[in-house]
């Protein structure tokens, strides 16, 4: 295939990459459909809570076999399933709701909750998996746009549905079922991992031996891997041809004496640091005793180099903290994605009595919009502010997560003092903001921090935090509300205190943001001295060989 060819079919995969994650975001949606999804079937806050916190654990705890799925059998399988389960999960909601009240029982109404969670994880990990394949020299770039697009999934379908059938939650949830369905099935005809070809150059077996004990003792240099350096497995759906006349690159020692060895030349990886997300290593320290034993638990460290995952993350404190944070975080801003909507209907009916249910939903959506944009600008100024502190300031990405967790006390501030609806947006907006922020830069520290190889797993064993703290702080506010509403002649439910209807919540979840704060301060003074000690070491080192 020519080489236009190539790079035209790779920036394809990119484009359909891209529609397929605006389809996987719809979780952040469920404030504009859910309280009137409630209303109809007659469902508590504690009960409607439930569902969203299906759909968010479906997101989350299917993390690791998604991850696992994806690395092992390549991007395919993953779209395919996201699609299935996207379709069917929206498509067993618009049901529900439209057979009305104490037809569908809510383990089946969680179910299809989780499915609609599961299949947006499946389909947008297939979509980052495919990108970084197809760009490996730009990985940060080529991922920035999926992520960038499963950010603002929420405000394409709000926008879709206000202006196609405002106050209509039955044409909605049809039309997530099929939109999500279709384009996430559309494009997975095009989402395709498009092989490259290296260039090889022949290099002794005595070399090639050097080279490996140098880079079992030494951290590499900006050039050192184009050199003697061993390929990594393909990854999955990715081939590499082999020049013919090759040899196999395990041999005996006889032969080894005998032969050169041909190894690809490979490009650089220490590249820029926007690529850091999830570039793939020209050597790994996976398997080497001397690597192992080292103590690999600094972001001081080359991430191309680091390879822990599994069992191995749980001795370490860097795993602890970056779990708990995100817990905490993520467990605080799904809070409020989850329940802006109930904000917005409690502040509306108990300012303005005269307000239809049709205006509220509106206020709904433009809550819901707001947090899905100001969540994408989020997730872009932590992107480049995070690589401007690290190549500009040469201080710790830390910094982004304390400025995400300050962000977000402001907005449980604001949460629990706002009683004037028409500021409610300063509550949906730091929360996006704050969202936005975390998810932003969260991946890159992970991958720095445990090495690339194993992102996918890592990534996946982080996201089960959320699946408790998500469901603890969803959980709370439903019992609150729940406290404070009324059940109406005609089975629905209505609070009409205002604020009071939910503002303990907020209490809670500002005190876990204090938290937050107080993690990612100490996260950064440790990591400090963690690099300073590596510094120290390494200029030992150099002194000791000169």
């Amino acid at each position: 295939m020519a080489p236009r060819s190539r790079e035209l079919m790779r920036k394809v995969s990119v484009i359909a990459a891209t529609i397929t994650s605006l389809a996987c975001g719809t979780n952040y949606i469920y404030s504009a459909w859910g309280p009137q999804f409630a209303s109809k079937l007659n469902l508590s806050s504690t009960q409607s809570n439930l569902i969203g916190v299906s759909g968010n654990l479906g997101m989350y705890a299917s993390g690791i076999p998604i991850g696992l799925l994806v690395d092992a059998k390549g991007p395919k399988p993953g779209v395919f399933l996201g699609c299935a389960m996207l379709g069917i999960g929206y498509f067993a909601l618009y049901s529900a709701y439209n057979d009305g009240p104490g037809v569908t029982g809510m383990p089946w109404l969680c179910l299809s909750g989780f499915l609609t969670g599961a299949g947006g994880c499946a389909a947008f990990s297939a979509s980052i998996k495919t990108s970084a394949l197809n760009w490996p020299t730009h990985r940060g770039t080529a991922t920035a746009f999926p992520l960038s697009a499963f950010g603002l999934s929420a405000f394409f379908f709000s926008s879709i549905s206000t202006v196609a059938f405002p106050d209509n939650t039955s044409s909605f949830l049809l039309m997530l079922a099929v939109g999500t369905f279709g384009m996430t099935f559309i494009s997975s005809f095009f989402l395709r991992v498009i092989p490259h070809q290296p260039t090889y150059s022949t290099v002794s077996s005595d070399e090639y031996r050097g080279d490996l004990r140098s880079n079992r003792l030494h951290r590499s240099k900006s050039g050192d891997s184009k050199r003697g350096a061993v390929r990594e497995p393909s990854e999955p759906g990715m081939h590499h041809a082999a020049p013919n006349g090759s040899y196999p690159l395990f041999r005996s020692e006889s032969e080894d004496a005998k032969a050169h060895l041909i190894i690809p030349d490979i490009p650089n990886t220490e590249t820029d640091e926007t690529s850091s997300l999830m570039t793939k290593s020209s050597v790994s320290g996976a398997g080497d005793p001397e690597v192992n034993d080292e103590r690999c638990d600094s972001t001081a460290h080359d991430p191309h180099h680091l390879d822990i995952r599994g069992m191995a993350l749980l001795p370490k404190i860097e795993f602890w903290e970056l779990f708990i944070l995100l817990g905490l975080l993520t467990g605080i801003g799904l809070m409020t994605i989850n329940n802006i909507g109930n904000d917005a209907q409690a502040l509306w009916s108990h300012y303005d009595k005269s307000v239809t249910p049709g205006w509220i939903q509106r206020r709904q959506l433009i809550h819901v919009s707001i947090i899905s944009v100001l969540s994408f600008t989020g997730r872009l100024l932590s992107g480049i502010g995070s690589d401007l502190i690290v190549k500009k300031l040469h201080m710790s990405r830390y910094w982004c997560l304390f400025i995400s967790s300050a962000v977000f006390c402001a907005a449980q501030l604001c949460g629990a003092r706002i009683e004037n609806p028409n500021q409610l947006i300063y509550v949906s907006g730091t929360t996006g903001l704050a969202y936005g922020f975390l998810f932003g830069c969260y991946p890159s520290i992970v991958a720095e921090t445990f090495g690339v190889h194993g992102l996918s797993q890592n990534w996946g064993c982080m996201t089960l935090s959320p699946v408790f703290s998500g469901y603890i702080f969803n959980l709370i506010y439903g019992k609150i509300y729940d406290e404070h509403s009324t059940i109406t002649p005609d089975g629905r439910r209505d609070c009409p205190d205002g604020l009071d209807c939910y503002r303990n919540a907020y209490w809670v979840t500002f005190g876990a943001s204090v938290a937050g704060v107080v993690i990612s301060l100490w996260s950064i003074r440790y990591h400090h001295i963690i690099k300073l000690k590596q510094e120290r070491k390494e200029l030992e080192e150099e002194g000791r060989e000169a």
